[in-house]
């Protein structure tokens, strides 16, 4: 079945081939042909219809992006050679391989005790603070999300060992814990080197080194806003601290220093123009198979989990891009950015308002789709629209991506909600009601990122 109906999907684009081969072909054929397109282009918008409502169902995204894009170019013979050839174009560009190799770094680090030594010292240095133990869960998911660029790693690598921390200190109860685990997965998606900040910034053609800039203090924010309402909760605990133990910090400094380093190693490699983004990534790998020969952590058996686990993520990730491309040139192609652009200062005078519509279409969108075929597919339209309204083109980018992970805790497909139901042995919708309150205060910090440029531009001067 699955032949029969790819054959009857590829009809048009074979035909175009058919007959670059053999001019000659028989009487009528291309009548035929003609009666085949004029049938098929009724049924295009039912079909893309049924697609989209078979994603929101659980089709895998590349299918209803793939598919969508070849039922809109059906209407031309182009499609067979449009598609691969964008998807070709795309997975050959420079920046792609940063999306494989920052990946793995990222599993390296999670299938080690990377982890367990952040946990260890951020909790020496801060878990006598009230709040401390919030504080120490929040900044060691951003780091983890910031460098394998997806949040639900994260909550599946370590969500299960900082909700038993938090509970065991007694200051947060079971519910607290898991929803500000959940909610914090995706914070660190602001931080460079993540690379959702790298794909938006070629795909929309911003400087990656003003895109990562334009990210640290909106990430801050974000981070800061998790934290207090962890230092808050902590408050109306009757626990007393523990007394603060500096050898405790230093033992605990000196098995994670090389932890700690990473981030400081790798931007300044490329802040300092020691290397680009790709090379950073691959400088990335390097450092984490030398900590964990270091600590002696590295292994067959840790190699062979990190390749079982990120590899497909990896090539989800490719394949969802490839499929995202060939959606993407057909939007610009028919000059879908261009209309919107139209209506839009035909209809919408207010900055204000236009801010809150890109708000509420971002919003939806990291709901259905995962960031990066959103940075391929809706990036191309919004770009046109920032320009037009006078937003700076780096705070677009932090408005478009802190939106983006917003989605992946909103229903009915937010990502996170699910991979928390399976790490923490939840339903669903148990899992949202205990998230959403910290959904809550990241929607207001992110208003606040959208509507006060200063988060986003005041590292650039």
């Amino acid at each position: 079945p699955g032949f029969l109906a790819g054959l009857v999907l590829s009809w048009p684009p074979l035909v175009n081939l058919l007959g670059s081969l053999w001019l000659d072909m028989p009487f009528g054929f291309f009548d035929s042909v003609d009666r085949w397109y004029g049938i098929f282009s009724y049924l295009r918008l039912p079909l893309i219809v049924l697609l989209i409502f078979l994603g929101l169902k659980g089709l895998p995204i590349y299918l209803m992006l793939g598919g969508t894009a070849l039922f809109l170019f059906s209407g031309s013979f182009g499609a067979l050679e449009t598609l691969p050839n964008e998807a070709y174009n795309l997975l050959t560009g420079n920046m792609i391989p940063a999306i494989p190799l920052f990946t793995a770094a990222g599993y390296l680090l999670s299938e080690s005790s990377s982890g367990r030594r952040l946990v260890r010292f951020f909790q020496a240095a801060l878990g006598r603070l009230p709040g401390g133990l919030a504080i120490v869960a929040v900044l060691v998911c951003a780091y983890f999300t910031t460098f394998t660029g997806a949040s639900g790693v994260t909550i599946l690598a370590l969500g299960g060992l900082l909700v038993s921390v938090m509970i065991k200190s007694g200051d947060y109860g079971e519910e607290f814990s898991r929803g500000l685990i959940t909610s914090s997965g995706s914070v660190g998606l602001l931080f460079p080197p993540a690379l959702p900040i790298i794909m938006y910034g070629v795909i929309s053609q911003i400087s990656v080194k003003e895109m990562f800039l334009g990210g640290l203090v909106p990430g801050i924010l974000l981070v800061t806003a998790l934290s207090v309402m962890g230092v808050l909760r902590a408050r109306k605990s009757s626990r007393k601290s523990e007394p603060f133990d500096g050898k405790e910090l230093a033992r605990a400094g000196k098995a994670a220093l090389g932890d700690l380093l990473m981030p400081v190693v790798l931007l300044a490699a490329y802040f300092g123009g020691v290397a680009n983004v790709v090379e950073t990534a691959s400088l990335a790998v390097v450092y984490v198979l030398i900590l964990l020969l270091v600590t002696g952590e590295l292994n067959r058996g840790l190699i062979l989990r990190m390749l079982r686990k990120g590899v497909p993520v990896i090539g989800g990730v490719l394949i969802i891009l490839a499929m995202a491309k060939g959606l993407s040139y057909y939007i610009v192609d028919a000059q879908v950015p261009t209309m919107l652009t139209a209506f839009f200062r035909d209809h919408v005078s207010s900055r204000f308002v236009f801010l809150i519509l890109l708000n509420l279409a971002l919003l939806i969108t990291g709901t259905l789709m995962d960031i990066y075929s959103a940075i391929l597919v809706v990036a191309p339209l919004i770009v046109p629209l920032g320009a037009l309204y006078g937003v700076h083109p780096v705070q677009l980018g932090i408005i478009f991506l802190a939106n983006l992970q917003l989605g992946y805790l909103t229903p009915p497909v937010g990502m996170n909600l699910f991979l928390a139901s399976y790490t923490f042995g939840e339903p669903v919708g148990r899992i949202y009601r205990q998230v959403w309150p910290f959904l809550l205060v990241l929607l207001v910090a992110v208003l606040l990122i959208t509507y006060v440029p200063w988060f986003s531009l005041v590292l650039l001067g």
